[in-house]
């Protein structure tokens, strides 16, 4: 289905070239990186090599200069690669990372930094979440103290997607005392191999399996001053716009992946026989997934015509709110149903809908939790 209303031709081209991607490059190989747990640099080069991780920057670094649209465009795609661990593997190092890096980087720290991560031979990671804080980064207890030229930093992150792989990492710490929230965090740039980073853990997880995710530990990790992205104790604000590029991303790889659900489903319900007939001629399953296929396509329109707005330049963080929970909430709804759908063959290992109810579980959680997005709506209303 296409979204024409909101698109022009070269963010046609992209979707295009994505699905291309996906299914020439992507899906014949997934299932192998599922059971090694992490995509392969070649690959991650690769799409380097075809523009993906520089569509929103500038040409001078080797990227296309495209607008939001570009980046739902690449979300959506990739989400219907059926793979989330491979979705999500990308769309963290594009647009919920190195984004840090370019938006409150210096010229020297972008120029140093921007070529790789548009190529894909540097890879990016964002150590914000810990044990004890997600959703409430004001909750952080990492911290970074100063000495001399340098800042030493001690705490641990947990979740953190590209956490094991990853060459460069945006790191938030406290710079400040506890009684100033919102003014006391910092963020950083930790190289790979900073003495006193060491990933403590490779998680294993219920579902994204072929996306890396890791455990960080710093133990007197010293990071040169000149490493700080943007202004210290500025972080909590760069942390925040972020944000509502990140929900946005999520909302779209969200919507990919429910129309796919629905998309394989379909064929299945065509063709599978159940009491000598395909199910689909029984009218609660097709009534069902008609009622699901309109509530897809209308949340991608929605997505769209939000991306539209805020390539414009218009305030858009209650829809982008808006748009990460009932997204996350819609997706799971989806799969669950088409799933159920599917019968026992739904449950067996290896079949694609098994992996996305997996998948899709995290779409409600990350990115700022369903009952976060509520409260951030409700506030706007």
């Amino acid at each position: 289905m296409s979204s024409v209303l909101f698109l022009e031709e070269e963010h046609e081209m992209l979707r295009d070239q994505v699905r291309r991607f996906v299914e020439e490059e992507i899906k014949p190989q997934a299932d192998a990186w599922e059971e090694d747990g992490h995509v392969p640099r070649a690959v991650l080069r690769r799409m380097g090599e075809l523009g993906f991780f520089g569509i929103r920057y500038p040409e001078q670094y080797g990227g296309a200069g495209m607008d939001t649209r570009a980046t739902v465009v690449l979300a959506e795609k990739l989400g219907r690669s059926t793979y989330g661990g491979v979705a999500i593997t990308a769309l963290v190092h594009t647009d919920m990372a190195s984004v840090h890096l370019f938006n409150a980087g210096s010229a020297a720290q972008r120029d140093a930094h921007m070529p790789g991560v548009i190529s894909g031979e540097t890879i990016c990671a964002v150590a914000i979440t810990e044990p004890g804080a997600g959703s409430d980064v004001k909750g952080i207890r990492t911290t970074a103290r100063r000495r001399g030229d340098t800042f030493v930093l001690n705490g641990s992150k947990m979740f953190i997607t590209n956490g094991v792989l990853a060459d460069l990492y945006c790191v938030a710490a406290k710079t400040g005392p506890e009684d100033m929230p919102g003014k006391n965090v910092t963020m950083f740039l930790v190289e790979k191999g900073t003495q006193g980073l060491k990933v403590a853990t490779q998680l294993d997880k219920h579902g994204w399996r072929s996306s890396d995710t890791a455990e960080l530990v710093f133990e007197d990790c010293e990071v040169p001053a000149a490493n700080i992205l943007g202004e210290e104790g500025r972080g909590f604000y760069a942390i925040m716009r972020n944000f509502q590029n990140e929900r946005l991303v999520i909302g779209a790889m969200a919507m990919g992946e429910a129309q796919a659900a629905l998309d394989l489903t379909l064929e299945h319900v065509k063709t599978r026989q159940a009491f000598g007939a395909p199910l689909w001629q029984k009218q609660a399953i097709r009534q069902r997934m008609a009622m699901l296929s309109a509530r897809v396509a209308a949340a991608r329109q929605f997505i769209y015509a939000v991306a539209k707005r805020d390539a414009d330049g218009e305030d858009v963080v209650r829809e982008v709110s808006m748009i990460k929970a009932l997204c996350g909430e819609l997706v799971n709804e989806v799969v669950y149903d088409c799933q159920q759908f599917h019968g026992g063959s739904g449950l067996m290992r290896g079949m694609a809908i098994e992996r996305m109810a997996r998948d899709v579980r995290v779409q409600a959680v990350g990115g700022g939790a369903t009952e976060v997005m509520l409260e951030e709506v409700a506030k706007r209303l």
